[in-house]
């Protein structure tokens, strides 16, 4: 039997002025949230420039996005530490209540 791969599509979006077809298998409104997301992301830096290029403006939307994935993973990693710590603090609290006959 062949192999049936997910049907790839093509969605028309607009960010910061230009319409791109981004082409893939993912929902439609996922990739337009995704979409809209950049869009307002550069046009929130654009604000706060005098003179700011589509370019320049898409390298430092994507270095603030990068700087903010970057924060997001090291805090999940310091929760899953934290989680780690508690989860053993409980579990040594737990068999020190037990009695010792039962770790035999």
């Amino acid at each position: 039997m062949p192999r049936r791969w997910p049907l790839t599509k093509t969605i028309d979006v607009e960010i910061y002025g230009q319409r791109y077809a981004i082409r893939g298998v993912a929902d439609d409104a996922y990739i337009r949230r995704l979409a809209h997301f950049v869009d307002d992301h550069m046009k929130h830096l654009a604000e706060g420039m005098k003179t700011a290029t589509p370019s320049k403006l898409a390298v430092l939307t994507a270095i603030n996005l990068a700087h903010q994935f970057f924060e997001s993973e090291k805090k999940r990693a310091q929760g899953e530490a934290d989680v780690d710590r508690r989860m053993d603090t409980l579990m040594e609290s737990i068999e020190e209540q037990m009695p010792t006959s039962l770790f035999r």
